[in-house]
């Protein structure tokens, strides 16, 4: 079994097998609260789940039976992108197990595409668009799926001021597909398909699309400068 955790937008966490037959799924759509939320989200996606002979519970899935953590790697604010990762990253330590890095966009496109495909809509190229926060949003261009399965990625993760993202995507000639959730039940797709294909398609670090508000010091501070000769207050 695949545990997805996503906490670039709302908080989301799912388990599916590596066929993709989804067993549980638990979410909350609060863009803050994260750290508040996710250990509950967690237990309640684990307890969920229908667990294989032999658990602990019968008909209950047990923690020993994820054999893959998938991490939704961004794009997404600092503070509540880390909080997944740390999550997804702990527990696949605690079990031993290994971490799929999976951007994020890539599941919600991977939502869109298989919608389309359900419904014999031939899909265009699409933009999914989630909000960045300070007047920005970030973008990802789609050309449909590849022979894995997996969303086609020409564009992005990049940023746009909201008020030039029309214009940016009408020169990429991509729809706009605007996203308030990330769902967790694709990215443990996109990650059982990557699997499969034996790809890494989502990179070892969080993607932050912009630099961070700390900076480090330029010089010490002047309460810890050395105080001059011969001062002695």
């Amino acid at each position: 079994m695949i545990l997805a955790i996503d906490t670039s937008l709302g908080t989301a966490v799912a388990v599916v097998d590596d066929d993709g037959v989804v067993r549980a799924e638990a979410a909350s759509e609060n863009p803050l609260g994260h750290a508040e939320v996710i250990g509950d989200l967690l237990l309640r996606a684990l307890s969920d789940a229908a667990g294989p002979i032999g658990s602990p519970v019968p008909g209950h899935a047990d923690p020993s039976s994820v054999t893959y953590v998938a991490a939704g790697m961004g794009p997404g604010p600092f503070t509540g992108l880390r909080v997944g990762i740390a999550a997804a990253r702990t527990f696949a330590q605690g079990r031993g197990i290994p971490v799929i890095p999976i951007v994020s966009h890539d599941a919600i496109a991977l939502q869109v595409l298989l919608a389309d495909a359900l419904s014999g809509v031939e899909t265009e190229r699409f933009a999914v668009v989630t909000d960045a926060r300070r007047r920005e949003f970030a973008y990802s261009v789609y050309d449909g799926l590849d022979d894995d399965g997996l969303p086609i990625r020409t564009e992005g993760p990049a940023l746009t001021p909201r008020d030039d993202v029309d214009a940016v995507l009408a020169g990429l000639g991509a729809r706009r597909h605007d996203a308030s959730a990330v769902p967790a039940t694709m990215l443990g797709l996109a990650a059982a398909r990557a699997l499969a294909a034996g790809r890494t398609i989502g990179p070892d670090d969080a993607l932050y699309l912009r630099s961070p508000d700390v900076t480090m010091p330029t010089g010490p501070k002047r309460v810890t400068a050395p105080a001059p000769s011969g001062d002695r207050s």
